[in-house]
């Protein structure tokens, strides 16, 4: 009668170490499994996701396609300034010299000094509508880049039937989402798609 007992309670204490090892063993030994079970997880129709702007034009192509262009012409234009400037100063220190050296008349000095600051202020509007031309290229250049995500967004938006969509900036401590469930941040997909897009 010992011996029964000894062997009921002894099967009853390894079915309730079975049961544990049941449910702890898949936690312990497959922790990444459940990690990225959860992180597959994407947010439902109705919910309120959020994107990085900064990083969805960092690594949009037509973002930097056109910033490339945009850079190309800045340099071509800045080299052009610098290239009037410097020929501006060799003129002006020529002429010191040759009156500075008596091979002038202070007349003739006069005339060319005139001269020369015509051509300063030729420059001076030479590089400051350059200055603008550039700076109003810039602006259309992000509205061009706003619009294709806007006009992206809302096309997206139609097929995921998203309550809200917000864009944070910054990466310190973004804002207005300074933190949040990594499964509504919906970049990295914006990204993909805005590239696709672009490729088409």
């Amino acid at each position: 009668m010992e011996k029964n007992t000894k062997i009921s309670l002894i099967c009853s204490i390894v079915a309730v170490v079975l049961a544990i090892a049941a449910v702890v063993c898949p936690i312990i030994c497959h922790p990444k499994a459940h990690k990225c079970e959860s992180q597959e997880a994407k947010a439902e129709s109705g919910a309120i996701v959020y994107f990085n702007l900064d990083k969805v034009v960092a690594g949009y192509n037509m973002a930097n396609d056109l910033q490339a262009s945009f850079n190309t012409k800045a340099q071509g234009i800045d080299q052009e300034v610098t290239r009037r400037r410097t020929k501006l100063e060799n003129e002006d220190k020529e002429l010191t010299d040759k009156l500075n050296k008596g091979l002038l008349t202070r007349s003739t000095a006069e005339v060319k000094y005139q001269d020369l600051q015509k051509k300063v202020a030729d420059f001076q509007n030479y590089a400051q509508q350059k200055q603008q031309e550039l700076a109003e290229e810039q602006q259309v250049i992000l509205n061009n880049i706003a619009d294709a995500i806007n006009t992206f967004l809302k096309t997206y938006n139609e097929e995921k039937g998203y309550a809200m969509i917000i864009s944070t900036q910054g990466d310190l401590l973004p804002s207005p989402v300074a933190i949040g469930d990594e499964n509504l941040d919906i970049t990295e997909e914006l990204i993909e798609g805005l590239n696709a897009a672009y490729k088409k």
